[in-house]
């Protein structure tokens, strides 16, 4: 949807950055090797934008076009729009990857692991609340005249309407390569740490995880943890007004979610093997490098 495709594209281009952050440290990008732009993790975050990403999105966009404006938009919008959707479907996931690279150069390891769960946190928000309070029901709802009428009966229809099929279809290309190239990054990521360089470097003090491990990892991450966030805050929101849920939320959140150690700073150090409770002493490449 055009509404959330920027927080999304942020934080796919995040996630590549810190899937790929041990290879980023263990050979930091320079003018003379080229520059961030030369680097091939930097490479293929650009080609999944620009070849995978972005064009899913203009396909939606202009076959379902009530849909993937969120039912606010028809064909006779204005083509600057366009094209800057079009545009920003790839500059936010280059912004991403930039962010997250610098953050963990910066051995500021859990605040880049953040980065992408903060895209899709911004992406399940819009989707879940958006500005009215009824996100959900515009997602599931394919036309405008049905969003009109909606009801808890529509999820049922429109999981069998053109719009979902569409999205199943694309769903099974988008993901698996994403995933995939995460979850791989961080294998030779974690091998990268045991050997080291000269093999002096020390080796995690958790075990490696396997390439399919990680990857569920991260897809109960996002689809679990970060979703359930969203929907949460949207409940606080619906309950107390935008600005006594917004500022509960920012307090719960702080304590409970994302601040240390609450559950996402528990499950980073899951997730990375690397993870100390201290973002300075991380132990990784990158830490080492500084």
């Amino acid at each position: 949807m055009v509404q959330v495709d920027v927080f999304w594209s942020y934080g796919i281009g995040a996630g590549f950055a810190y899937a790929a952050k041990e290879q980023l440290a263990h050979k930091p990008p320079t003018k003379e090797n080229g520059g961030l732009m030369s680097n091939p993790y930097f490479t293929k975050n650009l080609l999944y934008l620009a070849t995978l990403f972005g064009p899913s999105g203009i396909y939606l966009l202009w076959q379902f076009t009530s849909w993937e404006t969120m039912h606010a938009l028809d064909r006779s919008m204005p083509a600057w729009l366009v094209v800057g959707f079009a545009i920003t479907n790839v500059t936010q996931g280059m912004l991403g990857f930039w962010v997250t690279y610098k953050l963990a150069m910066a051995r500021r390891h859990y605040l880049a692991f953040l980065q992408p769960l903060i895209g899709y946190f911004a992406m399940f928000f819009v989707l879940v609340h958006g500005w009215d309070g009824k996100g959900y029901q515009r997602f599931f709802s394919q036309t405008r005249e049905e969003f009109l009428r909606w009801t808890p009966a529509s999820i049922a229809e429109w999981l069998l309407s053109p719009v979902a099929l569409t999205l199943l279809a694309m769903g099974t290309v988008l993901i698996p390569v994403m995933v995939g190239w995460m979850g791989r990054w961080m294998v030779e990521g974690q091998r990268l740490l045991r050997t080291g360089r000269g093999g002096s470097t020390r080796a995690p003090s958790r075990a490696p995880r396997g390439m399919a491990q990680l990857a569920a990892l991260m897809l109960v991450l996002i689809f679990g943890v970060v979703l359930g966030t969203a929907i949460v805050s949207s409940m606080l929101i619906h309950q107390l007004g935008w600005i006594g849920g917004t500022l509960t939320f920012l307090v719960l959140g702080h304590f409970a979610i994302f601040g240390k150690p609450g559950l996402l700073h528990r499950l980073w150090r899951t997730l990375d093997p690397t993870a100390r409770i201290d973002d300075g002493s991380s132990g990784t490449v990158a830490a080492r490098a500084a």
